[in-house]
């Protein structure tokens, strides 16, 4: 038997000191990306769109560079948030995420197809490659934070961002219900069986606010939300109320007209990563 050199790829030895080959993909090579947050749910239907759509503009707000990639393949509604209509657009050197009014850099399917409406009908595997080809691609120029917004679940896209997509953390969004709980256990236990950071946890729907006695109503009862992530040793980072201005502000493509300050902590402690 030779020597061990210490360096796997000359070896076709199985030691036990053999690394795993790694997955990850590198971007464009015209691409600079500083930070990668993944958003993340165990369900659909919690506003995980909403809460990436909103941290992209309170961190260009305060300055930064922002963009979208929307792994959402099947059911994307960044493009919508944002009110955009044109198309991606591309040459030979690659394709260009479109950029809104106030900046922001957005890759969505949507912004591919000929008509918004049309359904996609594709199988797992190649949902996951398109969701690879936006970050491998797609020319992303001088961001500083790039939120990907993930389809619900623990399937394929989110394995193939894990895996191929150096993802500085995730922040997961839920909403109250009792059910939620064991749904977001899920989403916390595959970041850690990705070794995934968790940057921290987003209600969204928490209460609803009396708009003549501002008494905060609980809508979907109480959340034991706080309990979870104490086991989980992750923070509770914002509590989102419902909204009927924000609703309408994504609904008329006007997101980056809201004013509401429930996601600063949040945003702040994304900030923190490139301190």
């Amino acid at each position: 038997m030779s020597e061990c050199t210490h360096d796997c790829s000359t070896c076709s030895s199985k030691c036990a000191n053999a690394k795993p080959e790694s997955l990850l993909e590198s971007p464009h090579e015209l691409s600079d990306i500083k930070k990668v947050i993944g958003i993340v749910s165990g369900k659909g239907g919690v506003g995980k769109s909403m809460i990436t759509a909103l941290m992209a503009v309170l961190l260009n707000r305060k300055g930064y560079k922002t963009a979208i990639l929307d792994a959402d393949i099947t059911g994307p509604s960044i493009p919508k948030a944002f009110g955009l209509k044109e198309k991606a657009m591309g040459n030979k050197f690659g394709l260009y995420p479109v950029v809104s009014k106030t900046g922001v850099d957005v890759m969505s399917l949507n912004l591919l197809l000929d008509n918004e409406t049309d359904p996609v009908v594709w199988r797992g595997p190649v949902i996951a490659g398109t969701v690879k080809q936006f970050w491998t691609d797609v020319i992303w120029s001088d961001v500083d934070f790039m939120f990907i917004d993930m389809p619900p679940g623990t399937g394929d896209v989110p394995l193939t961002v894990f895996q191929t997509i150096p993802v500085d953390g995730i922040i997961v969004v839920t909403s109250p219900q009792d059910l939620v709980s064991m749904i977001v256990s899920k989403a916390l236990n595959m970041a850690k069986l990705m070794n995934i950071p968790v940057i921290g946890i987003v209600e969204n729907y928490s209460y609803l606010e009396c708009p003549d006695c501002k008494k905060k109503i609980k809508v979907f009862g109480d959340s034991n939300i706080d309990e979870i992530a104490k086991g989980f040793g992750v923070e509770v980072l914002a509590k989102m109320p419902i909204d009927p201005y924000l609703a309408e502000n994504a609904d008329s493509g006007l997101i980056e007209l809201y004013s509401g300050k429930a996601l600063d902590n949040c945003a702040d402690k994304v900030e923190g990563l490139l301190k």
